[in-house]
Formats: structure tokens, C-alpha cells, sequence
């Protein structure tokens, strides 16, 4: 088999391209999409505690701000590099298109791996990177969030530092994602995995498939990931397997038919750091996951999970993209082939972005919903989202994701044409 390009920012461009043929566009529609507006790199010191000096490299990206200013997380992650962080961007203004939020995509990052930092190597990185960075980000400007290996005391440390470059001002809402003590959205945390059990239940709805008695497979076990066996579990839709990375062993599989105990699988964690030789599941390899004969397939980890080659195995009536990116364009084409339906990233996990949204809008109102309300809210604009999207797939005779670009695609188009850009 021929060896795929697996480089995301090309395979973003390529999605956005498609989209633009598809819906007729003016070519200068695609030039502006195809490029970040501006990418900022910036070079972090930090005393490390064995008391040398290190650097730290990262980037932010903001694509495109038509509709409204750039939004996005902050990875920090020793796989970061300029094509992810740009890719990410792009996919983020699509995302927020697709939700009918007023924002575009921004996206950032930076090269470390966490796990093997301490907390206060970490606030370091966290308040280089805002020193580096605070004139180009804002509640109006470029709104950063959460993303893998960050959290809500990274966002925390963030804000701090913003405010103290910033005059004091407590501009609550240039972050999201923050802790719900100081200004985070309640919700929050979940939003992304609650997001993609809606987007799953509706699509297996349509495809005569009821979640309640499904059987679902999940790469990955971080914040989006176990929120998403958490809600899933909740509705009784049975987790029967779940592959996760371990620093020593690399990928790993746990697998029980009659379905694996999302509290168990927590505790478990807490007490382990890991799912190795979770009690009672049976272990597999990854090649076994990926063939699993589950109603629905959950890819949570990084991009570039699915390739041309793992598409051939995969079993799944349905698979929901809940992690950025983790379908190469050559998997695309063999899961059409083969009549598997998938949801896309911009629309599965966009639960993450609708509830930054919501923060965003209660800490510019200084005013606070429940739990329940940021919910019912994130419910209903999903749904919404996914119905637009679904009737776009069904009137045109393309592919969810086709049908998502070409939605998101023409929003920005349209607005770009009215501000005289192209």
C-alpha cells in the first residue's frame, strides 16, 4: 500500500478546497482560507528545578476572524509542531461556523510533555507563553482554551499573567475553560464528551441504530474520551472497549463484552495512572480494536488514528470523530466505499467549543447559569447543528463531512463577500 501524507494542514486545506469546488465558490474564497491570517512563534525560558535553563517553543494561529475574533485551545504536547497548530486553527474556524458561534478559529501549542514537568515548570511555560503572546489575544481579539495536556489551573495561570500585562484589568472572558471558582462556565469540563453522545445518538438514530442497547469501542481515555464512556455509560450504551496510551508500553486495549464500569474505570486510574490489567477485561491488541464488531467506533486519542489501512478492519456501523483530525483522507474514501456513516470532528466535538462560547458570554455579562441550563443549551444547539447538517448530506447525496464543510464553508464565504474581502 502506497504510504499516505499525513500532514494535517495540507489535509485541512485539501478538506476546505473540496468544499469551496463543491459549493461553486470563487477561487479567491479558497485563497483565503487556505492560510492562517497570521501565525506568531514564540520561545519560552524556563528554570528548570534541576537549575539549568530551557527553552520551550510554541505557536497560536488564528485563521480567519470574519465572523468574529479567533478561538481555540492550547496544546501542550511533545508532538506540537507549525502544520498541527495551523491545521487545528483552520478546523476550528469550520467548527464554530458549524455551530452558529461568532467566532473564527485560532488555535495554539507548545513542544513539552507535561508528564514529566513539574507545576512550576509548568506555570513558567504557561506565563512565557502569555508574555509572548498577550497583545495578540483579547475578549475581542483571540479567546484560548483548553486542549491536550492543558487544564483548567493552566488556563488559571494564563489569566493571571494576562491581567498583570494587561493594567489589571480582569478581562475574565480572553480565556475559557478556566476553573469554575474564577469565571469557568459550569459544564465545561464535559462538554466535549456530552457533545458526542448527542451527535452519536442522533446519527445512529438516522441509520436505525438505538444508543441505548448499542455496543461502542473508544480510543482513548483523557478528558474527552472518558466523558464520553461517562455519558454513553449514563444512557446505558455499552463501552465494551477502550484502547489507551501508556508512556512505557505505548497503545493498549481493555475489552469486556458485556460491557466496562465507568466509575470502576475511574477509580481504577486514580489508583494507577492507567487501565493496564483493568479487573475483569480481557487485553487486546490495537489491530483487534480497530476490527471490533461494536455498533459504533469513538476515535478520542490525536490525528491520523484511521488510516487507509485501519479503515479496512474497522467493523463500526457508525464512527464519531471525537478527537482533531483522526481520519487520514485516504481512510475517508474507504469508509464511503464501504458505506460506514462518520461524523466529523468539526461537528462531534464541537461541545467543547458551544460551551467556551457560553463562558465567554457569561463572563462578558458577569452573570452565571446552572449546570443544568449550559446543558439543555448545548443539547439543543447540537442537535440543531447536526439536523442542518444531515438535510445538506440527504439534498446534495455527499458525505457528513462534506456536508459540514460545505455548511461552515459558505457561512464565512458569505460574510468575508460582505465586509469586501473577496
Amino acid at each position: 500500500m502506497a504510504t499516505e501524507n499525513l500532514n494535517p494542514f495540507e489535509s485541512a486545506q485539501a478538506k476546505v478546497k473540496h468544499a469551496c469546488e463543491q459549493l461553486g465558490l470563487d477561487d479567491n474564497v479558497y485563497q483565503m482560507l487556505s492560510e492562517p491570517q497570521r501565525v506568531i512563534e514564540v520561545n519560552i525560558p524556563v528554570h528548570m528545578d534541576d537549575g539549568s535553563l530551557k527553552m520551550f517553543k510554541g505557536w497560536r494561529s488564528l485563521h480567519n476572524n470574519a465572523i468574529g475574533p479567533g478561538k481555540g485551545g492550547i496544546r501542550f504536547h511533545p508532538g506540537v509542531n507549525y502544520d498541527e497548530v495551523r491545521a487545528l486553527s483552520i478546523w476550528m474556524t469550520f467548527k464554530c461556523g458549524i455551530m452558529g458561534i461568532p467566532y473564527g478559529g485560532g488555535k495554539g501549542g507548545v513542544i513539552c510533555d507535561p508528564l514529566t514537568l513539574s507545576d512550576k515548570e509548568l506555570e513558567q511555560i504557561a506565563r512565557g507563553y502569555v508574555r509572548g503572546l498577550h497583545k495578540y489575544i483579547g475578549e475581542k481579539i483571540d479567546v484560548p482554551a483548553p486542549d491536550v495536556g492543558t487544564n483548567g489551573q493552566i488556563m488559571s495561570w494564563m489569566m493571571d499573567e494576562y491581567i498583570k500585562l494587561n493594567g489589571d484589568q480582569a478581562s475574565l472572558g480572553v480565556f475559557t475553560g478556566k476553573s469554575v471558582a474564577w469565571g469557568g462556565s459550569q459544564g465545561r469540563n464535559e462538554a466535549t464528551g456530552f457533545g458526542i453522545y448527542v451527535i452519536a445518538r442522533e446519527a445512529a438514530k438516522k441509520i436505525g441504530i438505538d444508543i441505548a442497547h448499542a455496543s461502542v469501542a473508544v480510543q482513548g481515555f483523557g478528558n474527552v474520551g472518558r466523558f464520553t464512556c461517562k455519558n454513553m455509560f449514563r444512557q446505558g450504551t455499552k463501552v465494551v472497549a477502550v484502547s489507551e496510551w501508556e508512556p512505557k508500553n505505548g497503545a493498549y486495549v481493555i475489552y469486556k463484552e458485556d460491557g466496562l464500569n465507568y466509575e470502576e474505570m475511574v477509580e481504577y486510574v486514580e489508583k494507577n495512572h492507567n487501565l493496564l490489567n483493568f479487573p475483569g477485561s480481557k487485553s487486546l491488541t490495537m489491530d483487534e480494536f480497530w476490527a471490533l464488531d461494536v455498533d459504533i467506533l469513538v476515535p478520542a486519542a490525536l490525528e491520523n488514528a484511521i488510516t487507509a489501512e485501519v479503515a479496512e478492519k474497522i467493523q463500526a456501523k457508525l464512527v464519531c470523530e471525537a478527537a482533531n483530525g483522526p481520519t487520514t483522507p485516504a481512510a475517508d474514501e474507504v469508509l464511503n466505499r464501504r458505506g460506514i456513516i462518520l461524523t466529523p470532528d468539526v461537528l462531534t466535538n464541537a461541545g467543547g467549543v458551544t460551551v467556551s462560547y457560553f463562558e465567554w458570554v457569561q463572563n462578558l455579562y458577569g452573570y452565571y447559569w446552572t449546570e443544568a441550563e449550559a446543558e439543555s443549551r448545548q443539547e439543543e444547539a447540537m442537535v440543531s447543528a447536526f439536523n442542518d447538517i444531515w438535510a445538506i448530506r440527504e439534498e446534495h447525496n455527499v458525505t457528513v463531512r462534506e456536508a459540514a464543510y460545505m455548511n461552515s464553508v459558505k457561512k464565512v464565504a458569505d460574510v468575508m463577500k460582505l465586509r469586501g474581502w473577496v
